[in-house]
């Protein structure tokens, strides 16, 4: 009886540790890269804000949005975009609030580049 039990715990120790390396090889993270038009930072970043809280706080695969700009080029924005998977991406850009994101700021942004990664230690979490 207490093999079995050993044997048993074996395997769901097993079955957890692939369960936890398909989900962190299904994380999808990206990186946006976006040139603002001066003339439209304050309000383009107004309209950024809400889009993050509102993602954060409602979208359950939304994990990371974190957004910086370049101290010598304020209109340089970079955002780290992390997504349970690429579901959890596709759902985001069709939340009401990413519309709303999206065509307000359609003439602010100059440029817009998306990178997708490959995290080097996928499992590092952001506290």
């Amino acid at each position: 009886m207490k093999k079995a039990k050993v044997i048993f715990i074996s395997m769901l120790s097993l079955i957890s540790l692939q369960i936890v390396n398909a989900q962190e090889k299904e994380q999808m993270v990206r990186i946006a890269k976006l040139v603002i038009d001066s003339a439209h930072l304050e309000p383009y970043k107004v309209f950024l804000k809400e889009e993050i809280e509102a993602s954060l706080r409602i979208e359950k695969g939304v994990h990371t949005l974190y957004a910086v700009s370049e101290k010598s080029k304020p209109t340089h924005i970079t955002i780290l975009e992390i997504y349970a998977d690429d579901n959890a991406y596709q759902a985001h850009i069709q939340t009401p609030h990413f519309i709303k994101y999206k065509n307000a700021t359609r003439e602010m942004v100059k440029s817009l580049e998306l990178i997708e990664t490959i995290p080097l230690i996928p499992t590092l979490k952001i506290k």
